[in-house]
């Protein structure tokens, strides 16, 4: 099928798929300075417990990129893979109507004709939908963002479908892995996946980046990560943020930490989850 795709791939598709990609390097300038922003090829995972905001900052880096520029959006396209089936439009409605300084049916409208939405149900699903994608991202150089909310929600069912092999466990998601990196590649995207903390990290265990994470400066940029999808996925992921809320004044305030794997710089951020979607503090 993939052999056929390519045989059939116009002089100007390809030019749209190489040279048609628009830039995201302005993503979220509180989220990213100059020399984080995100560029084509780059992987971000947001990973924290349920309840931690990972869902909202979709909503409100979705809202930047579909917003048009005059209203300080970047006029992009996004696809947006929802595998909880929480997916909440209303609430991007909200979030949409709040930032547009006049806010319409119609203004809302033209915002959303930039949003693709699919739903998954399982990993055979996600994989069958990830491999139909060619011909959408060839055709639509505006399109620039893949979401995927969330890469972990079919770990269980996988495990369990798995029995005791590890393998056949990981197959599924190790599938996708391998199709989401191509299609990153190929089409020079920017991917946010979400996944959910649900293993505990061990007192006295040093994995994961808790340790490494600490920098003078910092503050408290300890996180209780331990990973547990497969290989395949993890090696991919260029930055990982680290969701969680502050729970001790009992406000609807939300950290998170983000660290860059390959220049290995930590940065955190302090934001809170209003009408009007993310504010950074």
């Amino acid at each position: 099928m993939c052999n056929d795709f390519y045989r059939a791939e116009s002089g100007t598709e390809l030019l749209a798929r190489l040279e048609g990609r628009r830039s995201l390097k302005e993503m979220e300038p509180c989220l990213f300075a100059d020399e984080d922003s995100p560029v084509h090829g780059d992987i971000l995972e947001f990973h924290g417990p349920e309840g931690t905001g990972k869902t909202e900052m979709l909503y409100h880096v979705t809202a930047r990129c579909i917003l048009p520029k005059a209203e300080g959006g970047l006029e992009s396209e996004v696809l947006f893979i929802d595998t909880d089936y929480h997916f909440d439009m209303l609430r991007l409605v909200t979030v949409l109507e709040r930032r547009l300084a006049r806010s319409s049916e119609e203004a809302v409208r033209r915002c959303l004709g930039r949003l693709f939405l699919v739903h998954c149900g399982g990993s055979a699903q996600l994989l069958l939908t990830l491999h139909s994608l060619d011909t959408m991202f060839c055709s639509r150089p505006a399109l620039c963002l893949l979401i995927v909310d969330s890469l972990s929600a079919f770990y269980w069912v996988d495990r369990a479908n798995g029995g005791e092999s590890v393998g056949l466990q990981e197959a599924p998601l190790r599938k996708c892995s391998q199709v989401l990196e191509r299609l990153v590649q190929e089409y020079r995207l920017v991917l946010l996946a979400t996944t959910q903390s649900i293993m505990q990290k061990a007192s006295d265990s040093s994995e994961g980046p808790s340790s490494a994470s600490h920098r003078p400066g910092d503050g408290d940029a300890s996180v209780d990560y331990r990973p547990y999808l497969c290989e395949a996925w993890r090696r991919l992921v260029t930055r990982r943020l680290f969701f969680s809320k502050d729970g001790s004044k009992g406000t609807n305030r939300f950290s998170l930490l983000s660290r860059h794997l390959k220049s290995n710089r930590v940065k955190k951020h302090l934001f809170i989850i209003g009408e009007s979607g993310v504010e950074f503090c």
